[in-house]
């Protein structure tokens, strides 16, 4: 189970994303910014900053 947490990449934000593997977790997460933060653009960087910080989800091991 792969890990995303949102207040890795936004300060403040207790949100988070768990799933098999990177590109879903990538998807929810783009998702939540969009929804929640308000980007309307997700931008390349923001998604390679986001994979950057999957990370394995020890609590489901």
């Amino acid at each position: 189970m792969r890990l995303f947490e949102c207040g890795t990449l936004v300060p403040g934000c207790k949100w988070h994303a768990r799933a098999e593997d990177d590109a879903e977790v990538v998807r929810r997460a783009v998702e939540h910014l969009r929804e929640t933060h308000g980007e309307t653009v997700v931008r390349e960087n923001m998604v390679d900053n986001i994979k950057q910080r999957i990370r394995d989800d020890a609590k489901a091991a």
